[in-house]
């Protein structure tokens, strides 16, 4: 299976920076605050995604990925559909994404920032 990476929607350039902004600031960042931050990265490559649109993606584009995850109502589709192209970036990056918390508990800054992509316009104070 090929390398699926947001490289082939952002860019070299952007790509470079991101991974570079990861590597320095993943270690000692907090969860709540880097998932924000990753979002922020999957919200960008939609949107180029979007501009990019061609009606014929193959099925294993992740600009089609993207433009799927704008389709789905929850956090596990997102998760089936950019998974491994998140775990790609980090791993690019050379950090963990899977931390433990203080009582043992496993968690993911990935499964935390796809939460944050999927409610990225949601604001419950209008609510």
């Amino acid at each position: 299976m090929s390398k699926r990476s947001l490289e082939v929607v952002v860019g070299q350039e952007t790509y470079s920076v991101w991974v570079n902004m990861l590597r320095m600031l993943a270690p000692d960042g907090r969860t709540h605050r880097l998932s924000v931050l990753v979002a922020g990265m999957l919200q960008y490559a939609y949107r180029m995604a979007d501009e990019q649109a061609d009606e014929d993606l193959p099925d294993d584009a992740v600009a089609k990925s993207l433009l799927d995850s704008a389709e789905v109502f929850d956090v596990s589709e997102v998760e089936d559909l950019l998974n491994d192209v998140m775990v790609q970036l980090f791993g690019d990056a050379g950090v963990q994404y899977v931390r433990t918390s203080s009582r043992g508990q496993s968690y993911s800054i990935i499964e935390d920032a796809f939460e944050q992509f999927m409610h990225w316009f949601d604001m419950p104070w209008e609510g």
